[in-house]
């Protein structure tokens, strides 16, 4: 197992105050193949030059963790490389994309979602990424073929959300320590695909992914 953090135990990380403790927050290993840095590129905050520092390091690190060894790891080693859309979001940087119409939601509703140092109305811990698999572009084509990779996470790993989007079929998702487990999505068929009470959410959905890769670790 890869140490996430090249830290001792008891240290407690401060908000970088410098460009040398920007660097090395970002050299932070959240799992094997994961740093912190790899979550830190806003768009939003690059041209607006806003920036994307998480607040509370420890607990930016605690879930972004989790979101990694028990999502992204699963994904990239069954499906290959992972394109990382948006990862982490400041306080700061989220708030100004959503008073700018910049496909952001408040903060409120962003807390343990993309903002991973900021707990939800509940005191709940979660982290967010939006993602987009090349393997997945590379072999299916219908619009509504999401589908098959939405049941393929739904039936393998422990996500707390998915949400899907048109381009390069990208979508968020999130860990959370009490999942809901819900799919929705903006691409055809838009809306709910699942949630807990409805029919569909339990039992087998291999039929949908027929012919994906076994689930690799």
């Amino acid at each position: 197992m890869i140490p996430p953090v090249d830290a001792q135990e008891n240290d407690v990380m401060r908000k970088p105050n410098s460009m040398k403790g920007l660097e090395d927050l970002g050299r932070v290993r959240l799992s094997q193949n994961f740093f912190l840095r790899d979550f830190l590129h806003s768009e939003i905050a690059d041209f607006y030059r806003i920036p994307n520092i998480p607040e509370d390091p420890d607990l930016a690190i605690e879930t972004g963790k989790r979101l990694c060894e028990e999502l992204l790891e699963p994904l990239e080693a069954t499906f290959g490389r992972l394109h990382i859309r948006s990862g982490y979001r400041s306080p700061a940087v989220n708030r100004f994309g959503n008073e700018n119409k910049l496909n952001c939601s408040t903060n409120a509703a962003t807390s343990a979602h993309h903002i991973w140092d900021m707990r939800d109305f509940d005191g709940c811990m979660g982290a967010a990424v939006c993602i987009a698999v090349p393997w997945m572009i590379d072999h299916y084509h219908d619009e509504s073929d999401w589908q098959r990779l939405a049941w393929w996470i739904h039936d393998h790993l422990p996500y707390a959300s998915l949400c899907f989007f048109p381009k390069l079929w990208a979508f968020n998702i999130q860990w959370h320590e009490r999942p809901k487990r819900v799919i929705q999505s903006y691409v055809s068929p838009r809306g709910i695909l699942t949630k807990p009470g409805m029919a569909n959410w339990e039992g087998d959905h291999a039929a949908f992914y027929e012919g994906f890769p076994p689930l690799r670790s």
